[in-house]
């Protein structure tokens, strides 16, 4: 394998890290699964896409296809341990566009429509984009 492919896949990160992954993984798929799909209460791509035009994220339709998309797929990366790297760098742009045209001016706290969830998000895709998908993950066993 060549060593650009072999140093996204390597991961020196422990067991630990496999369980912060899934659990996430599965957080961002069910938030993707509402804006793609209309899953668990959501709007689906044409209502997602909508309430995107009218906080000025233009054009919604595209915009709520690929927060979604990121969102769902690279969730089922992380849960899966396939290509965790460029996934958590695909959920970290997510949760910053989240931050700054949701969030921010709301605060701090989820309770009053804040950015401390989605930070948090950022926060752990971060950590995966620097560590890697840790022992128990394809990226490990595809990378060796």
């Amino acid at each position: 394998m060549s060593n650009p492919i072999k140093s996204i896949l390597a991961t020196n990160a422990g067991y630990g890290i496999t369980l912060l992954r899934v659990i996430t993984g599965l957080t961002f798929m069910a938030h993707g699964s509402q804006k793609l799909f209309g899953m668990f209460g959501g709007y689906g791509l044409a209502g997602t896409g909508q309430w995107m035009e009218s906080i000025g994220l233009t054009p919604g339709y595209l915009m709520a296809l690929l927060a979604g998309s990121a969102e769902f797929f690279g969730g089922l990366a992380l849960v899966i341990g396939l290509l965790v790297r460029p996934a958590a760098a695909a959920l970290i742009v997510a949760m910053v566009v989240a931050i700054f045209s949701v969030h921010w001016a709301s605060g701090f706290f989820i309770t009053n429509g804040g950015f401390e969830y989605a930070m948090i998000l950022g926060l752990i895709s971060a950590t995966l984009l620097v560590e890697g998908a840790g022992k128990m993950s394809l990226d490990r066993n595809l990378g060796n």
